[in-house]
């Protein structure tokens, strides 16, 4: 009875509605399907981070490799670069041929990249505009390919750092000093630390008072009765790292010793006293032997003519 009810209008419009809805369906997933090639590119889990420097060479790699099936054979490799708005190939690369097939930027790029073999480029010589996103495409027979995408970031190279030493301060037990790593032309990219080498754990070691804390600088208080440590300024970023060492003990034995040099003043004073004792026997000896020769008959004194003994003439 209830079936018969139905309104025959409300039952083909619910079909209509359905039927409306299974054919945006499908062309959402078409318009989703079109766009898949960018999606891919901004997939992190596959990117693969590079970091170079300035002047030195970065090598791309394709590890992605597919489950190559029965007949399955690798056709050709498409390196290419992406800007904001296309992807560009750069070259393309066959087995078994030794030179690859350029399709753009030739004389820009030639005479820097090198293909090592069929799934590894190289970049030489490399520069700040390098940094971006490149990408590999691998063709395989029967219509089958893969994607692998790759960020590359090129930094300045970091200055060779030297560790100044201000003036020590020391005592008869400990030296304190203050060190600072300096490295001209910094960038604010740039980080340093301190690595240590024979130093005590009871060693103190802080950042120089201040408004905030600087790590180029380093404050040290150095037990004298340990062995002689070092210290290591490392400066580095994300693609470049360089160091400076320096012999502590080097530090506090020619420096300054101290605002009045009182630390070392029992031992100045020893040898002073011993240089005394030396020039006082000298002396002393020196005075004893023009004594003795004084002393001796006909030697050391002059006796004038007038009081010479002259013997009496001989009687005739």
């Amino acid at each position: 009875m209830g079936a018969h009810s139905e309104d025959p209008h409300l039952c083909w419009a619910s079909r209509l509605l359905g039927f409306s809805s299974l054919v945006l369906s499908a062309f959402s997933t078409v318009v989703n399907g079109s766009g898949t090639h960018g999606s891919q590119v901004e997939d992190s889990g596959n990117m693969v981070s590079l970091k170079g420097t300035q002047g030195s060479s970065v090598s791309f790699h394709v590890t992605q490799s597919p489950e190559l099936a029965p007949g399955v054979k690798l056709e050709k490799i498409s390196w290419g670069t992406k800007n904001k708005y296309e992807y560009l190939v750069l070259l393309q690369v066959s087995p078994g041929e030794d030179v690859p097939t350029w399709v753009n930027f030739q004389h820009k790029l030639e005479k820097r990249v090198h293909v090592l073999n069929t799934t590894t480029l190289r970049i030489d010589n490399l520069t700040l505009e390098d940094s971006g996103q490149y990408w590999a495409r691998v063709s395989l027979t029967k219509g089958r390919e893969t994607n692998q995408y790759f960020h590359l970031t090129v930094y300045e190279p970091v200055p060779h750092p030297q560790i100044l030493a201000e003036t020590p301060s020391v005592t008869p037990d400990w030296c304190n000093v203050t060190l600072e790593c300096h490295a001209p032309g910094t960038r604010e990219d740039v980080n340093v630390s301190w690595e240590s080498k024979g130093l005590p754990r009871e060693l103190e070691k802080r950042g120089v008072p201040g408004p905030a804390p600087n790590p180029w600088t380093v404050a040290l208080k150095l037990p004298l009765s340990q062995p002689s440590p070092s210290i290591t300024c490392v400066v580095s970023n994300p693609g470049d790292r360089k160091t400076a060492t320096r012999d502590l003990g080097e530090v506090c034995a020619h420096g300054p010793h101290g605002p009045d040099g009182s630390a070392h003043l029992p031992a100045v004073l020893g040898a002073l006293v011993v240089v005394l004792l030396i020039l006082g026997a000298g002396l002393y000896l020196l005075c004893s032997r023009r004594r003795k020769q004084s002393l001796e008959p006909g030697r050391g004194r002059c006796i004038s003519p007038s009081r010479a003994h002259v013997p009496p003439p001989a009687p005739h």
